[in-house]
Parts: C-alpha cells; structure tokens; sequence
C-alpha cells in the first residue's frame, strides 16, 4: 500500500490549530481533514493527528471509534446512507432499504464490486419532511418516490463517475412569519444584501451603540423567550448566570448538532436565513461579555455549514464580525466546528466535551457551564433557533415578542412536521397554537383520508399522545400539564395503519445506537430494551416482557449524568401505556393485530 504523504497538509493544520485555546480542541476538524484528504483515516493519520496535537495515539483512536461519521477504511467513490428513523420508517424506509439491497446487489455496510457504491442505513438525518430520505455521499435526497429511485438507481449503476445533483423537492416551508419564518422564501439563502435590505443587523447595531449588556439581558427577559433547542429554560436569566467579572475569556458556543428525530428547523435557518443567526450571536455574545463564538454544527449538515460559513464570510466583510465591529470598539471572533455523527453531543456538556477534543461524554453539574464551561470558562450555550429570535426581539422590542406568545412563554415557534400528514413541512407559529391546529390547519390532516392514531409532539423523545390528546398548546407548560414536552418541536404523526410495536422498536433503536455508553444504566437498558422489543416484533414475547420493560424504563431515570437515559426510556412507558392492548396482542399472538397490511411499512412503489 502506498505510504500516505501528509506534508501537504501541514500548513492546513497549523491554521486550523491556531483557532482554538488549546490544540487538542482541533481534534475533529485536523481528522476531517485527514478523512476529506486520504478518503479515510488510517493509523498513519490518526499518529499524525496525535503528533500535531501533542496527544496519545490511543486518544486519538478513542475519538475515531466514537463518532460514526469517521472511516477507518475506504469506501466506495458513493456512500449511500438510507435513514431508518421512526419518520422514514412511517413513509417506507423498510421497503426502500429492501430494494436499493436488491438493486446494488449488496447488503448494509458492503461495497459494490467496482467500487462505486458503498450502502449503509443510518440514524435520523434530519430531514424528515422528505421521507424516506438518503444522503448521498454529502447530498440529501428525498422523498425517494419511484420516480425518485429510478434516478438514483440511474445515478449510482450507469453514470457513477458524475456528481449527483437532484432537483430540491417542492415541500411546504413557512415563509413570511413574523419572527423565524420572514426570510425562508429565499431557496438559495438570504444573503447579506437582502438581509439588510429587511432590517437586518439593524438590533445588532441598537444594542452594540445604545444598550448596556445589562439593558441587553433585561429586554430578553422581558420577551419570555425560552430556550428553543428542547429545555425551555427563561434565556435571559440563562444569560444573566455568566459571572459580570471573569479574570477568564468568556465564550458563546451556538447548539447547531440538530439531531433529534423529527426535527428540521435549525437545518433551515442555517441554509436559508443565516445571518439572522449571526447577528442574534452579535447581541449575546455584547450582552455577557464573549469575543469569541464556537458554532458547532453536526457533521451530516454539509450544505448547512458551507452556507453559514458564507454567511460569516460575507460578515466579517461588511464589519458585523472581526475586530472593532462596526467602529463600536466591541470585537467577535467566530469559529465553525463540525460535528462527526453523535446525537449525544446535542447536550450541552457532550458538546462541550467534543468541542474539547474527547469523546463526546456529558459532565457532571455542578460546576454548570455558565461558571466552568468551555475550556473551564464561563460559558454560555444557546440553541441556533433561540438565538435567530434575539434580533426580532430587541429591533421590535420584548413587549412585541412576549405578546406573541403565551404568559409564560413568548413568540413564536418552528414546528416541524412529519410523518402521515397530507402536507410535511416546517411551519412557524405562535407557541400557543394547539396540536390539532398544527396537523389538520398547517399541515392539511392526515394522508389519503386515513385517521389519526398517536403523535409525539416534542421530537422522539417525547411521550406519545393519542387521538384523543391532541387538543392542547404546544407551549413548554401546557404540553408538560398534558404528559408530555415541547422538547424540540418535531411533530411526528402517525395514522391507523402504524404498528406501535414496530414504532417503539424504532425509536429504542435509535437511543441503543446513539447512547455514549459512559453510564451504565443508560448504556444496558438501552440495549436491554431494544433486545426484549426485537424478540416481541418477532413473535416470540413472553408474558413478563411488558411489565420488564416498564421497568427497566423505570430504573433508567434519574440514574444518569445527562437525561439521554429518561429520554429513552419515556417513549417504552408511553406507547407501552397508551397502546398496551396493542402490545399484548403481539406478545399473545406473535402478530401484529393491525387490520390488513402494515402500510406504514411498505416502501414507494410496493403494493
């Protein structure tokens, strides 16, 4: 095999080393460059990593084995990556899995003779209003509709060597909202000059020449916004934790690792309206005192990065971003780190641990970021959806925002739905408006006349609702009186046709798979779960499995560092609850008691 040469990559890595406070923090971003280079890492480039950053080689293979989107070994010039989520599951991902198999004459993690295709089924993408969806190599493609296939089938077997461009599919995004929602309309993005043309930057320059950081904090206050990414917390009193003296740096680290099944939002700020991000940064970063911002955006959101990465660009040009922004004397640097497929790195301490350069395992708190975060500094941490709102609110002001919304909550939202609507889609709206409202207004009701059977409301982790629950506000309070969360916002609905065994073996998946495996109860019981799930949807439950099941849910809360573990556990309680008599049939029977076929699971274009 020939020797790998990494002296041309030299130069690259000193830049990217130099951006961070502590070299080992470059550890992702010098591995991908390795990986984009070499088309894989090697143990030649993981002691060359180790070399650069003055860190163990066993360190570096920790990190490799941690992430799933590193490769230790070639793949094919395609890789076919099919999600297999609860939201494609519903729109047929079985099926579609089943024929690009029969298609490309492989199996999952195999390569085709020549070559050319590697195929691979996934976890959640991230874009669950084009299920069932693929990415290939690094481009979303979906709904994969017959037609859709035959395309790829064309692509991948008869002109392999040419880059795959599919045409973007004709989906219903909100345009035009009055906080999130505004500038969306625009496919390609919403570039610097339209968006100053719309006001843009306009509350960045309020703030930064006629606001203390103190005005700054009590305004956001005031607004009721809450923190968008799931936790609900008041982000004006999360801002005002961040110690006013610090004889440390103090950083503002952007949540862009969206991957909760169900939810899209985020996605579409960062490729559509990305300086409203920008300059939502700007004002917090002034309101604590950072000048230096971390955006870390999951790995799998390629077109989302090259675009926010344009927008900073494009800021840093006009003066928004750099040293003596804008002639205030106020100064922020941004840097933009890329994820490598861990949803665990969604919570906050994970994130940080990643950004870091380790594993991404959450901490224990106390000590809480805003005293001892990034690099044990105070740090503040917000979602990409909470910060895009802090330009509405201080331009239009907190009383205009709170207004929006509910006593307790302000604004508006980005919901995401999928599943069996008529019509999938991202689609803002006050945080007040009810579920009901959402399925059968926004989103057009349920597919081909079918009914209505469950729907999580707050992304996957969320505890399932039933047909008869759906009339309640999708505000944090109201959802959390009613059972369950807001978490997210990703809506996943499922009709009559849904087998729940099938779902909850989906969602437990998904938490077995993406569990860091660094607390025991999180680590066994989700596996546990899954094993017990696999042997019901298979015929061969027992009498106990449903009461174990409970309970084991029942011993993983609480029990954690973090609250992946509860997470996980909720959906076993919920659909166990909700839909025993479901359960029971197939633990009884060894069949699923859905009348006809399970059209939930058939792919396009099966009967």
């Amino acid at each position: 095999m020939e020797k790998m040469d990494f002296n041309p990559l030299e130069t690259k890595a000193k830049e990217i080393i130099v951006r961070y406070e502590e070299p080992r923090a470059a550890m992702l971003p010098l591995l991908w460059l390795a990986q984009e280079t070499f088309g894989h890492i090697s143990p030649e480039g993981e002691a060359w990593v180790g070399e650069k950053l003055g860190v163990t080689i066993a360190h570096v293979r920790e990190v490799v084995s941690f992430y799933t989107m590193f490769q230790t070994k070639p793949l094919g010039k395609h890789h076919l990556q099919v999600c297999r989520s609860l939201p494609c599951l519903l729109q047929g991902a079985n099926g579609v899995i089943t024929q690009f198999k029969e298609r490309l004459g492989i199996g999952l993690g195999e390569t085709t003779l020549d070559g050319k295709v590697t195929l691979s089924a996934v976890e959640c993408l991230c874009a669950c209003e084009m299920a069932p969806m693929a990415q290939i190599s690094e481009q979303y493609v979906g709904p994969l509709t017959p037609q859709t296939l035959q395309e790829v089938f064309h692509h991948l077997l008869e002109q392999p060597d040419t880059a795959f461009r599919p045409p973007e599919p004709d989906l219903h995004i909100a345009g035009g909202g009055p906080v999130l929602s505004r500038r969306f309309k625009h496919a390609e993005g919403a570039w610097f000059d339209a968006y100053a043309a719309d006001g843009g930057y306009e509350a960045a320059k309020k703030a930064l020449t006629s606001m203390t950081p103190a005005q700054v904090i009590d305004e956001v206050l005031k607004s009721n916004l809450r923190g968008l990414g799931g936790a609900g917390f008041p982000t004006g009193r999360k801002w005002s934790f961040i110690p006013k003296e610090s004889s440390k740096p103090k950083f503002l680290v952007v949540n862009a690792d969206e991957g909760e099944p169900g939810t899209f939002k985020d996605r579409y700020l960062l490729e559509r309206d990305p300086h409203a991000l920008i300059e939502g940064m700007i004002i917090a970063a002034y309101a604590i005192g950072s000048h230096k911002a971390y955006v870390y955006i999951r790995g799998e959101y390629v077109r989302p990065h090259r675009r926010f990465a344009k927008a900073v660009e494009e800021a840093t040009r006009h003066g928004w971003l750099g040293k003596n922004i804008q002639g205030t004397g106020f100064d922020l640097e941004v840097v933009i780190h890329r994820g490598a497929g861990a949803y665990i790195c969604g919570e906050e301490t994970a994130l940080l641990s990643s950004l870091e350069g380790g594993k991404g395992f959450p901490k224990l708190k106390p000590p809480f970021p805003a005293i001892s975060g990034l690099f044990k500094c105070p740090t503040l941490i917000n979602n990409v959806e909470t910060l895009a709102c802090v330009g509405p609110i201080i331009r239009q002001g907190a009383e205009w925002f709170s207004k929006l919304g509910t006593p307790k909550q302000g604004g508006t939202r980005l919901f995401s739905l999928c599943g069996h609507v008529a019509r999938p889609g991202l689609y803002e709206a006050p945080v007040g408006v009810s579920l009901r409202e959402l399925i059968y207004t926004h989103a057009g009701g349920i597919r081909e006349g079918h009914r209505l059977k469950a729907v999580i409301p707050g992304g996957i982790s969320a505890k399932v609702l039933t047909a008869e629950e759906i009339d309640v506000k999708m505000d944090f309070d109201s959802l959390l009186s009613a059972g369950t969360m807001a978490g997210s916002a990703g809506v996943i609905v499922m009709d009559e046709t849904t087998c729940m065994v099938e779902a909850l073996r989906a969602a437990s998946h998904f938490f077995a798979d993406e569990s860091c495996g660094q607390c025991s109860p999180c680590r066994e019981g989700t596996g546990w779960i899954l094993k017990i799930i696999d042997r019901i949807r298979k015929g061969a439950g027992r009498p106990q499995d449903l009461e174990n099941l409970l309970s084991i849910a029942g011993n993983m809360e609480g029990k954690t560092i973090c609250v992946f573990a509860d997470a996980a556990a909720w959906p076993v309680q919920s659909y166990i609850t909700k839909f025993r008599g479901e359960f029971e049939h197939h633990v009884a029977t060894g069949e699923c008691d859905l009348k006809g076929p399970a059209l939930a699971l058939r792919g396009p274009g099966q009967a």
